[in-house]
């Protein structure tokens, strides 16, 4: 197979990335290992033509995110905020009041004075939140609330980092929003006419003089140049290899692939015999279940669970049991219904993804420009990894790492 640009993985940044060299005129082949689109955009659709639950990506955050634009205005719809909010604390479900009550802090306004002054360079978010004197309770709440907003320990994220992935994305603007039919509507949408090889994972690429050969489970493709989006733990753990006749991958990018962890990401959809009475949120503060959600009228139980929340999750929903006691702490009308049925999406164990998302750990920001960087005006690589710690890892940062790394590609080409 032959073409002008090999785009590897057709999640947000690989597709967005795609659909711009076509619109350039060039011929783009993606290949995707998964017999899907979209990546970490990733829907439930009941089948009983319910609403969908998001797997992966929750929401569209920001009015002036450009996801509006590529959906359609007339799809988006603000995420409501009159819901039942709850947490789940020593095993106790309570009102999520307490968080601010007794003179403590919520979690959502410690963050809010960490983006406006984050301390020095170097600091981690654990060390900022012992400095302000977050102690027990409020600063145990505080530790899960960052786990579960950025899938890694609050002693390894970097406040600073933090603190400039929410400026860079200021543009976005407030509030959220949902997509009217899934999320993955957005990745169908960004798909439409291009050429996409699903369930054909790239395992190795090439860099021959001038042009550079995909061998993947179905074949080989040529082409000019090629366009990686994989997380950098695909390439560190061997998934994906870089071959030439000198090393292909300069060194510092092949460590810096290995300094760039995805945190650990488990979301379930928990179809039960009993409707939800009324609209929940419950946020698991004990770190057994992340975030909870259901809807009123409906059987569905959301969980979308990261960093040890995660590892959780992911062993409760093996035994039964558990997976009962789980939901009558966190949802306790849930008590004494059955699982009808189960759907999960383990990002953690996911090969291709290897986690929910890459978060600005301290002492990484080097290892981000180092992954992000094109190699011999050849190879270029997008994905929201290249952008953590100067825009949040969510899609719209995806999406902007996808027309970053084809307005590089298309410098090169122009001045062959």
């Amino acid at each position: 197979m032959r073409a002008d640009v090999i785009v590897v993985g057709a999640g947000a940044s690989g597709l967005a990335c795609a659909g711009r060299l076509r619109r350039e005129g060039l011929t783009v082949v993606v290949h995707e290992a998964r017999d899907r689109v979209g990546g970490r955009i990733h829907t439930f659709h009941p089948t009983d033509g319910g609403p969908s639950l998001e797997l992966g990506a929750q929401v569209v955050h920001g009015a002036r995110n450009p996801v509006h634009a590529l959906v359609g205005a007339d799809r988006m719809t603000t995420v409501p905020r009159r819901i039942t909010a709850r947490i789940v604390q020593d095993g106790a479900n309570q009102d999520m009041g307490v968080l601010g009550g007794h003179g403590r802090r919520p979690p959502w306004l410690l963050e809010a004075g960490l983006h406006r002054a984050p301390g020095p360079a170097g600091g981690s978010v654990g060390a900022w939140l012992d400095a302000r004197g977050s102690a027990h309770p409020e600063g145990r709440a505080a530790q899960e609330w960052f786990r579960q907003n950025w899938a890694a320990e609050p002693d390894e994220l970097s406040a600073r980092a933090v603190a400039d992935a929410h400026r860079g994305d200021a543009a976005v603007g407030e509030g959220e929003f949902a997509v009217h039919g899934g999320f993955d509507r957005l990745a169908l949408l960004l798909a439409q006419d291009l050429r996409i090889e699903l369930g054909d994972p790239v395992r190795e690429i090439r860099c021959l003089p001038g042009r550079v050969e995909a061998t993947t489970v179905r074949g080989t493709t040529s082409a000019s140049a090629a366009v990686i989006t994989v997380p950098p733990p695909v390439l560190a753990q061997g998934r994906l290899r870089i071959t030439g006749p000198d090393p292909a991958v300069p060194a510092a990018k092949l460590a810096a692939a290995g300094r760039i962890p995805l945190g650990d990401g488990f979301c379930a959809v928990v179809t039960l015999t009993r409707e939800a009475p009324d609209d929940v949120i419950t946020f698991d503060v004990d770190g057994r279940g992340g975030f909870v959600r259901c809807s009123a009228g409906r059987p569905e139980v959301l969980f979308v669970a990261k960093a040890g929340a995660a590892g959780a999750l992911r062993a409760a929903v093996r035994r039964a049991p558990a997976l009962s006691g789980l939901l009558e702490t966190v949802m306790p009308w849930t008590a004494g219904a059955r699982v009808a049925g189960l759907t999960v999406a383990d990002w953690g164990r996911d090969p291709w993804t290897t986690g929910a998302f890459t978060a600005p750990r301290t002492g990484c920001a080097d290892a981000v420009r180092q992954w992000a960087a094109p190699v011999d005006d050849t190879l270029f690589f997008a994905g929201e990894a290249t952008v953590t710690g100067s825009r949040l890892p969510w899609v719209q940062g995806a999406l902007a790492s996808g027309e970053r790394a084809a307005e590089e590609l298309l410098k090169v080409l122009a001045n062959r």
